[in-house]
This record gives C-alpha cells, structure tokens and sequence, in this order.
C-alpha cells in the first residue's frame, strides 16, 4: 500500500478538498437572496427565511452522512471516500447553475449536504499522517482552508453574480471536477488495512456515533462546548447577507468583498499564527482567547450602524479561528489512530446539527425583528446577539470541562492522563479505569 505520511502532493490535495467545500458553501452567500428573489419574487425578509431552510438541508444531509461516511472510511480507506464526494460536489454545481425553481435549489443543497459530508473523512485523512502532538497545527491548516474558501467563494460569487446569479455555480463545478482528477493520480490510502475496522450501523447513525464517545467524558464536554461555539457561528452564513442588505443595502459585490476580509484574515490566524499561539500558551488558552474573540464581534455587530464599525467587528471576528482546531487537537489525542474517523464524523455531525438548527433560528429571528409588527423594536442584529450569548455559554463549558478534567495543561499532559489503550480490530478503545481526576494538578 502507497503511504501518504511523506507526499506534500496529498497534503496539497486534502486542503483543497476542504477549501473546494467552503467554496461551495461561500460561493452561494452573495448571489442567494439574488437567485431566490428572481424565483419566487419574494421580499428580503421572506427570502431570508427560504434561505434559512436551504442551509437547513444541506446541514441536515451533512448530519446524517458524516457518521456514515466517517465510519465507511474507517472500514474502507479514506481515498474512494473522498473521490466520491468530488463527484458528487461537480454533479451539484451543475445541477444548481441549470436550476429553474426553487425546488431544483433544494435537491442541489441536499447534494452537496450529502457530498460534502466527506470532511470528516478528510479530516481524518490528516490525522492518520500527522502525529498526534503536532495535530493542532494540522487541523489549523483545516482552519486556513476553509478561510480561503472564504475569500474564493465569496469573491467568486460576488464578483460572478454581476453577470449571472447562476455563473458562479458553474465555476465551481469546475474547480470540483479539476481536483477530481488531481486526485485519481497523487492521492495514496492513509489507513493500513491492520487500522481498520467493520463498519456498525449503530455508530454510524449521528447520535450513535457522538455516543460511542460516552466511556470518554472529556470528549463528549469538549464535543458539547465546541458544539455551542459552531452555533453562534452559524450566524455569520445565515444572516450576514441578508443583514448587510437590509442595514447598509450592499450589492453582492459587497457582501462578498467583506466576506473576503474575513476569509484572508481567518486564513492567516489558522494557517500561520494558530501553531505559534498554541506553544506559547496551550490550547486550552488558546481556545478561550477564540472564544474572546467571537463574543466582543457578535456583540458589536449586533448593535452596529456603519460600515466602517461592522468591519472592524468582523476582523475581530476572524480570531474566532484559534478556538476550534484547538478543541479539535484536545479531542483528537484522547483516542487511538482507528477511532480518528469516527471522531471526525461525531464532531461533523455535531456541526452540521448546528447548521441544522442555526440557520433557521438566525432567518427566523431577522425575519421577526425586522418586519413584524408583534416585534418589541426593530432589530435585525439580534441573531449576532444570540450569538453572543452562545459564545459565552460555550466558553463557560469549556472552562469546566478544563477544570475537571485537567486540560489546562501544555499539549500531551491530557493524553498521557487519559490515553485509551489500543482498541482491538472492530473496535472502539475502552478508557483507563480512573476517570475522575481529583482536579489539575500542578
């Protein structure tokens, strides 16, 4: 079997993998309210809320097949995994550039819901060609990825959308089928037969597979604070189109332009400034310095009135970026190489459960405070303040779990306190016998 721990060319072709989703993703913000207005002849406020339930199935999709295709990786090697999900991202595309009603736009978002799945494969991918100390830094390479996703998507569609609101669909089909092809020549398998295990229907279902992770407590704390931190995030995807128009009546050449911002500078704290934060200051630090990050710009831009503000919250916003590879390395090195894809398919499926229910929440409350008259006030920033408030929940959930189970501590103290022993074929490992630490110790 071809090894991959050695090829830079597969690291190349994993990242942008990942980037070619969120391009996927960032690639529809701009030109949505566009396309959905030219069908249904709806208002912003009412588009907003159709465009909530497109995210809502996309994500819903996501949540189902993460488990599943995390675990089939696990059974069959991550390589065909990840070229299925190529093919299926290029069919999408298509199918959405030549959509004639709004209902050709659901059935393409539960493509790429079902397609773009494959991230947790790909996350595991990195896994299996990383050691587990330098894992952080990987997964913050995730982190720029899918930064770039924001500036390409976004730009693409923005600038795109000036022509066409359906043009930018079929760039991206392009992009997908390219790297298709880059990947039938250089991508090698990354998990040896002897790390492989059955596939089992009862953990490949999303709650199953979250459960699986019950022996280990600290996973599941982390699982749920990192949980809480990706559904405020939900906000900026949701409503951040919608937002900007009806508060500044930006083009989509400005929404993606902003979104670009974000993007480029996202993609520089995961790509470059997350591995030196992390050895100076540990994860754990590192985590609530994201956190941090997110509450001051939810905050701010839920009560801002200029652009020049908003984008000065929405660069703060960019640092939210230290927070999830953090969590990420934190979770990872709690268990052994064989699980890895099963991790990543529970954190997936637990991201895309707050796509699931994010999306929805944040239209629905735009929709409200901007345009009912049962409203108390007109306030169309109320999902960035909800957000908010989840952030702080999240880190407040992250602050216990640190406690109580040692993590605040320099990267590898927590995994040799609760390093599962290697699981057997078919299996996932079992957790030391002392589970309850009587609290970090110095």
């Amino acid at each position: 079997m071809a090894l991959a721990r050695d090829s830079k060319l597969t690291l190349v072709f994993i990242l942008t993998t990942i980037l070619l989703d969120m391009v996927g993703l960032g690639i529809i913000l701009p030109v949505l309210p566009e396309l959905i207005l030219q069908l249904t002849g709806d208002t912003v406020a009412q588009g907003a809320v159709l465009g909530g339930y497109l995210v809502f199935v996309y994500a819903l999709m996501q949540f189902i097949f993460s488990p599943i295709l995390g675990n089939l990786s696990d059974r069959f090697g991550r390589r065909p995994i990840l070229l299925l999900s190529l093919l299926g991202l290029t069919a999408d595309y298509i199918l959405m550039g030549f959509a004639p009603s709004i209902g050709w736009l659901f059935l393409g978002r539960l493509l790429a819901g079902i397609s773009g799945a494959a991230v947790s494969t790909a996350t595991a991918y990195i896994a299996d060609i990383t050691p587990p100390e330098q894992r952080s830094q990987r997964f913050g390479l995730i982190g720029a990825a899918f930064g770039l996703g924001f500036i390409i998507g976004p730009v693409i569609g923005g600038e795109l959308g000036e022509f066409s609101p359906r043009a930018p669909f079929y760039a991206a089909a392009v992009l997908a089928f390219a790297n298709l092809l880059f990947g039938l020549f250089v991508l090698p398998e990354s998990l040896t037969m002897r790390n492989r295990r059955r596939f089992d229907f009862k953990r490949a279902n999303p709650f199953g597979a979250i459960l699986a992770f019950r022996r280990y407590p600290a996973v599941l704390w982390l699982l749920g604070g990192l949980f809480l931190f990706a559904l405020a995030g939900q906000s900026y995807p949701s409503v951040w189109n919608f937002f900007t128009i009806e508060r500044f009546q930006w083009t989509s050449s400005q929404i993606g332009r902003s979104l670009a911002v974000f993007g480029i500078l996202f993609a520089l704290i995961q790509g470059f400034l997350i591995g030196h934060v992390i050895r100076r200051f540990g994860e754990s630090i590192t985590v609530m310095l994201g956190m941090l990050a997110g509450a001051i710009a939810f905050f701010g831009t839920a009560f801002i009135h200029t652009p020049v503000g908003l984008y000065g919250y929405l660069i703060i916003g960019a640092f939210t970026g230290l927070a999830g590879p953090a969590i990420n390395g934190l979770m990872s090195r709690q268990l052994p190489d064989n699980a890895q894809g099963e991790l990543q398919g529970a954190i997936n499926a637990a991201n895309s459960l707050t796509a699931i229910i994010g999306p929805v929440a944040a239209t629905q409350l735009f929709s409200f405070f901007t345009t009912s008259p049962r409203a108390p006030g007109y306030f169309p920033g109320v999902p960035f303040f909800a957000a908010g408030i989840l952030t702080v929940s999240a880190a407040c959930v992250f602050i216990y779990a640190s406690w109580r189970f040692g993590l605040r501590r320099s990267p590898g103290t927590a995994q040799d306190r609760y390093a599962p022993d290697m699981a057997k074929p078919g299996e996932i490992a079992t957790a030391p016998h002392r589970t309850k630490p009587k609290g970090p110790q110095a």
